[in-house]
């Protein structure tokens, strides 16, 4: 007998709660992926002692929000940088983006009670369920895929079927493996309900072994790439005493021997618009010494503003040009910014107007003899459809971002870690330049081969791995797992009823 069906339905929300809590251990830079799946596994017995879908949707929207609470946690500090102004919102965005991302799951939660399957069956109807809200989440309202389950893989061999399958595709054989199990442990005591779970987990592993080690080693292109770092803390970066230090940094580091191929620098490293910059992308050029040089700028075009990457060449002429699309709502921009703006509401990191505008989406960056690379601004290293998006496939990933909005506790871990996904995912390498770290490179395989810690100011030089051959997910992004899904649900479709509440 589930013992979770004597508890008051109270006492199973806050027992969701924090099982939800200490799920979010299994992302970086803890990485106790054992501790997400056990707190997955334990609220498999509170969804089932729910006496009703409502109360099964209290029950996930508890442990979602406990979990978002504490994955999310790193964003109260972006409010901090002008505490003046945005401290008072902190702790309003933290409950708000958990308790409103958590409602996608306490639909799942809802919907799979409303079946008339039961024990580990009825599991398995949430944990499909649970599959497609989660990948809606990654779409709906320009998406947040952020803290996706499939996140705890990555530092373990089944992060590797990620090139399969995709993070929704790994996340849902999370949900699969956890969900089943943690209602077969609780349920009646016989052999068949362990059957499914028990062979689930072992074909799991499987796979992941598999995956992992009968995998082609990594060529090198021969190239290597100097990766900056100024580490510019975000509340002096525009301040005029201390952007020309960082900006000399920048110099110190581009001119240093012995020379590279190529050199990155961060998301808008420079201290001018582009029109305006001139005497800095001369000065850049300089150090450069004929080396090409990629960097982030900001830039205006009539009434709009951009946050942009541009590509200068040996001889130091500007020759690319990319224009961030997938921008950050309430951060780079405000819905109905004109109108919020007279009421004194702006995007952090654009006060004018409606704020930054969007680029005409993914595109290809020159980057001379190396060949042609994807560029992901910040956020842009999140969703794995916009890397998919790319009109060819790129010799690289090339990501410059700006994690001084992110502090120091775990949001840099945890974007670096997204950006590590993309890499496996499409199998490709990534370079990385990120203002305050970390900044590193990637093989197609997610490891990091070279990288400069968070918050130190200094350089490295990485060699660039190549590419392997397109993966599974590279050809058939996240169809696949949403045919899959669909699929699976047929069986169960019988069996939905919706009655009492």
């Amino acid at each position: 007998m589930n013992p979770a069906l004597r508890w008051p339905h109270w006492l199973h929300v806050v027992l969701a709660a924090m099982f939800g809590a200490l799920a979010a251990f299994g992302l970086s830079p803890f990485g106790y992926w054992t501790i997400t799946c056990i707190a997955l596994a334990s609220v498999a017995p509170l969804f089932l002692a729910s006496s009703t879908r409502v109360r099964a949707a209290w029950v996930g929207w508890a442990f979602a929000t406990g979990y978002f609470a504490n994955a999310l946690s790193w964003i109260i500090e972006p409010f901090q940088i002008d505490a003046e102004r945005y401290a008072w919102m902190a702790p309003f965005a933290l409950v708000f983006m958990a308790a409103g991302l958590a409602l996608f799951w306490a639909f799942a939660f809802w919907f799979a009670r409303g079946t008339r399957e039961v024990g580990p069956r009825q599991a398995i109807v949430l944990a499909l369920i649970l599959s497609l809200v989660e990948m809606a989440r990654g779409y709906v309202l320009t998406g947040f895929p952020w803290a996706g389950m499939a996140q705890i893989w990555v530092d373990a061999p089944a992060g590797q079927l990620l090139a399969w399958v995709g993070p929704y595709g790994l996340g849902a054989a999370t949900f699969l493996l956890t969900l089943p199990l943690g209602a077969a442990v609780a349920g009646p005591r016989n052999g068949t309900a362990l059957i499914w779970p028990f062979v689930a987990v072992v074909v799991f592993a499987g796979l992941a072994l598999v995956q992992a080690s009968n995998r082609p080693g990594v060529a090198e292109t021969g190239h290597i790439v100097r990766l900056v770092q100024p580490n510019a803390p975000q509340e002096q970066k525009w301040d005029p005493s201390f952007a020309p230090l960082f900006f000399a940094r920048q110099i110190e580091f581009t001119a240093a021997d012995p020379r590279p191929d190529l050199i990155v620098w961060p998301e808008t490293s420079v201290p001018a618009w582009l029109g305006s910059a001139g005497p800095y992308l001369e000065a850049i050029a300089e150090a450069a010494r004929g080396t090409p040089v990629i960097l982030g700028i900001q830039r205006g075009d009539g009434p709009r503003i951009y946050n942009s990457m541009i590509y200068l060449d040996e001889q130091g002429r500007q020759t690319g040009l990319y224009d961030k699309h997938h921008l950050v709502p309430f951060g780079e921009y405000v819905p109905f910014g004109d109108l919020m703006g007279k009421f004194g509401i702006h995007g952090m990191a654009a006060t004018t107007g409606s704020g930054f505008s969007a680029g005409p989406g993914a595109a290809m960056l020159s980057a001379g003899k190396l060949g042609l690379a994807l560029p992901l601004i910040c956020y842009e290293a999140i969703f794995p459809q916009d890397v998919s998006a790319a009109p060819q496939r790129p010799d690289f990933l090339l990501q410059i971002t700006n994690d001084a909005w992110f502090g120091t506790r775990t949001g840099p871990f945890q974007h670096l870690a997204q950006a590590r996904m993309r890499a496996i995912e499409q199998g490709l390498p990534l370079a990385r330049s990120a203002n305050t770290g970390v900044s590193a490179m990637v093989d197609p395989y997610g490891n990091v081969i070279a990288s400069l810690p968070l918050g130190q100011a200094g350089f490295v030089d990485a060699h660039l791995p190549a590419p392997l051959p397109p993966t599974l997910y590279a050809r058939t992004g996240d169809g696949l797992t949403l045919g899959l899904l669909l699929v699976l649900l047929l069986p169960f479709g019988r069996n939905v009823r919706f009655g009492r509440a």
